[in-house]
């Protein structure tokens, strides 16, 4: 009955989830502010906003693991959830099998009821027997139109369309990777199908073809889901909505990414406006009430326009992302061997790939590929000479200069302020041109003057390729670059690559990004 009712709001876009003024906070950062938000039955939903926003937070909150400050969130009743949690503890004495089978636990529970009705018909009477007979063939009806019979040719094809039968069927989870166990709760979690699945990066550990399949499976399945994503092609490809979280507010956008950016911007240029004025209003205002307060012919009408000032509904100030300008000094060098991997065996105390070989020449644009966990910062420490090989060989050519960005957001210090960090590695610079060129990545005005710490993860990026462009090289080796940046930004450096005249080495998650600046791929495989 319940599952009919459930199919009838998909039909009919009632609402499975009503949020209302939902108010958070977290490490002394407002996340919503009397937000809400309404959730209809099928919707394809994506999750964004800048990093920090509180996207995580707000599936944890949905999925019961955070219990929020202050609001209303109202489930349909009876619906059923599957969350994907990527550091969750699971039973790593299963095997592989055992763990995909526990997805019809419900079913194999009414398969042992079968079987106990089966062992007491022996000793029945014959109306016992006919209604055991009744009973049991109910079951196995149910048990039938559920699919029950063919449940290992049903997980095995999900567990194949996302590379999990990779493994081994037999396989104890305890040998898996923390990659391996993401992909067996995201398998499993397709395997149980709940009315709505809440997926935070649901992409993190798939290969290209995986991901293309998870593309088709969400687009198929008639529940509702929630997706939180980096991969804005992927949001593109399997959402119907968009659902942005920015300055607390919750807010939903029909259509899918490419749309909600254009929807947002048209919003945030009309939002920026209202603020202008409001402003303007407030200041005379309050300039009004100051010039009349104390004069006892106008004390009235200058106390009336407090009480209406008092009463506005104060627009918050907007989020302001300014745009970047990347560019990369290059240092002539042309050579058919910039750098040499030879049978390279990386890892720690032992290999966790096989040797890899490739060659980087002055126009080579190299895509390292592989999914989240495989070795691929491991590989470039390697070859940077930070961490040691196992075996093999890496060589550049003597006149090589490379200029690296790793994908770990440290510093050394986080309260130094962004022109400190500049000066610091570049004591030669001016503060003009100290200023010039944090301006130039779109860190001017109140954020250069923040400490590094409480910037944005995107803010930080930014940083660190405006130290990126004072490094004068032959060779780009970039870890995830595009990590926090926001679109824009992120095509503001896809074409200071494509205008960079010498080689890259690219770490990218982003396929769209990295096919727009690479033109050789090599694909990690364990």
């Amino acid at each position: 009955m319940f599952a009919f009712l459930v199919q009838l709001c998909y039909y009919l876009r009632m609402s499975i989830l009503e949020i209302k003024d939902l108010s958070h906070v977290y490490d002394s950062k407002t996340l919503f502010s009397k937000a809400s938000l309404s959730v209809s039955g099928g919707e394809h939903s994506g999750i964004v906003g800048l990093n920090g926003a509180g996207k995580s937070t707000f599936i944890k909150i949905l999925s019961g693991e955070v219990l929020q400050d202050e609001g209303e969130v109202k489930w349909l009743n009876g619906l059923s959830r599957g969350y994907l949690d990527q550091h969750a503890n699971i039973d790593r004495s299963l095997t592989v099998m055992e763990y995909l089978r526990t997805s019809f636990d419900d079913m194999f529970a009414l398969n042992e009821r079968m079987e106990s009705l089966y062992a007491q018909m022996g000793e029945a009477s014959p109306d016992e027997l006919d209604k055991l007979i009744s009973k049991t063939n109910n079951i196995l009806d149910t048990l039938t139109n559920a699919g029950f019979f063919e449940i290992d040719s049903t997980i095995k094809k999900v567990a194949s369309g996302l590379g999990v039968s990779a493994f081994g069927y037999d396989t104890p989870i305890s040998n898996l990777s923390g990659g391996g166990r993401a992909k067996l709760m995201l398998t499993k979690l397709l395997l149980t199908k709940p009315d709505i699945m809440l997926l935070d990066e649901p992409t993190n550990f798939l290969d290209i073809e995986h991901i293309e399949w998870l593309q088709e499976f969400l687009n198929a399945t008639k529940s509702a889901f929630l997706v939180i994503s980096h991969d804005t092609d992927f949001l593109d490809k399997v959402c119907k909505n968009i659902i942005n979280i920015e300055n607390g507010e919750i807010k939903k956008y029909s259509g899918n990414y490419s749309q909600f950016i254009v929807q947002r911007e048209q919003n945030a240029k009309q939002y920026e406006e209202a603020y202008v004025r409001q402003q303007r209003e407030i200041e005379k205002m309050t300039d009004y009430i100051e010039r009349n307060k104390a004069r006892a012919a106008t004390a009235g009408m200058a106390n009336s326009h407090k009480k209406l000032l008092d009463k506005m509904e104060i627009i918050k100030k907007p989020t302001v992302i300014y745009d970047a300008e990347f560019s990369f000094p290059y240092v002539d060098l042309h050579t058919k061997e910039l750098l040499v991997v030879d049978k390279l065996e990386v890892g720690y105390g032992s290999p966790i790939l096989p040797p890899i070989s490739f060659t980087l020449g002055s126009e080579t644009r190299f895509w390292l590929r592989g999914t989240n966990g495989i070795g691929k910062t491991t590989i470039i420490k390697t070859i940077l000479n930070r961490l040691t090989r196992i075996s093999g060989k890496t060589s550049f050519h003597p006149a090589v200069k490379v200029a690296y960005i790793e994908q770990d957001l440290t510093f050394e210090s986080s309260e130094e302020l962004p022109a400190q960090y500049l000066s610091r590695l570049f004591p030669r610079l001016n503060q003009k041109d100290v200023r010039s060129l944090l301006a130039r990545v779109g860190l001017k005005n109140e954020l250069a003057l923040k400490p590094i710490g409480t910037l944005s993860g995107g803010e930080q990026v930014r940083l660190k390729l405006a130290a990126l462009m004072n490094v004068p090289s032959n060779i780009l080796i970039l870890d995830e670059p595009t990590n926090h940046l926001d679109v824009r930004a992120k095509d503001s450096l896809k074409k200071a690559l494509n205008q960079y005249k010498g080689a890259v080495l690219l770490v990218s998650h982003e396929k769209d990004f990295a096919e727009g600046v690479c033109n050789t791929v090599f694909d990690l495989k364990y």
